[in-house]
């Protein structure tokens, strides 16, 4: 067992990966074992934690598959994620607070990028922009068989109740086999790009057995001694 992880700045954890992955149980197990080190966390997802992107979250996650070109979809986004990193992400972590959350910036480079074709340079730019220089200090992707997540995305859909959280939000589950399949190769390039930054979790295993990779790549990469991956 580690010690309680101590530092005078927050740490910034993404989860990340295609549909169907349980980025969002993990991130609630991590929290847990986050706060059984002493931590303060704020858990937290993308598009949405703030109150202005969790009103553009729905333009994005529900409706027709067409809806958006990729460039409109990519700029509400953008916008979301200024919204998220002002008033949610940056005042926590400079209070000395551990965030974690489901997705961020690879989200943006795989489905819109990579799956969608956007111009890197484009994505790169509105980075600069929203950003201002923050990135996660570990990125967790968490891979599978797209064909294996979207049916574990279906069963998740077909038994939420018509008023739970979520309930609705498939566009991007609907936009076929290919589509995802590009977004699992997004994905991987991403963590072969910057391993000092991400890692990927095989997460067709059992979810104890995910939590427990998770939690053995967050102590080693960020416990106290340790540098900070650059």
């Amino acid at each position: 067992m580690t010690g309680p992880i101590v530092t005078a700045r927050g740490r910034f954890i993404t989860l990340e990966g295609g549909e169907g992955g349980g980025k969002s149980t993990q991130l609630r197990r991590l929290a847990r074992f986050l706060r059984g080190q002493g931590l303060d966390v704020v858990e937290t997802r993308e598009p949405g934690g703030a109150a202005g992107a969790e009103a553009i979250r729905p333009l994005l996650t529900q409706g027709d598959v067409a809806r958006w070109d990729v460039l409109s979809e990519t700029l509400l986004l953008a916008a979301a994620r200024r919204n998220h990193v002002e008033q949610t992400i940056r005042p926590a972590l400079d209070a000395g607070r551990w965030v974690i959350s489901d997705r961020f910036i690879d989200s943006t480079r795989a489905y819109q990028g990579g799956a969608r074709g956007l111009d890197p340079a484009v994505i790169a730019t509105l980075e600069d922009w929203v950003l201002d220089g923050l990135m996660p200090d570990l990125t967790v992707i968490l891979d599978l068989p797209p064909e294996t997540g979207l049916i574990r995305a279906e069963r998740r859909i077909e038994t939420a109740a018509p008023a739970a959280p979520g309930a609705g939000e498939d566009r991007f589950e609907r936009m076929g086999l290919d589509f995802h399949q590009a977004l699992r190769t997004a994905f991987l390039a991403i963590a072969t790009a910057e391993p000092a930054r991400c890692a990927v979790v095989d997460a067709t295993a059992d979810v104890d057995t995910v939590e427990t990779a998770i939690r053995d790549i967050v102590t080693g990469r960020l416990a106290p001694g340790r540098d900070v991956p650059a």
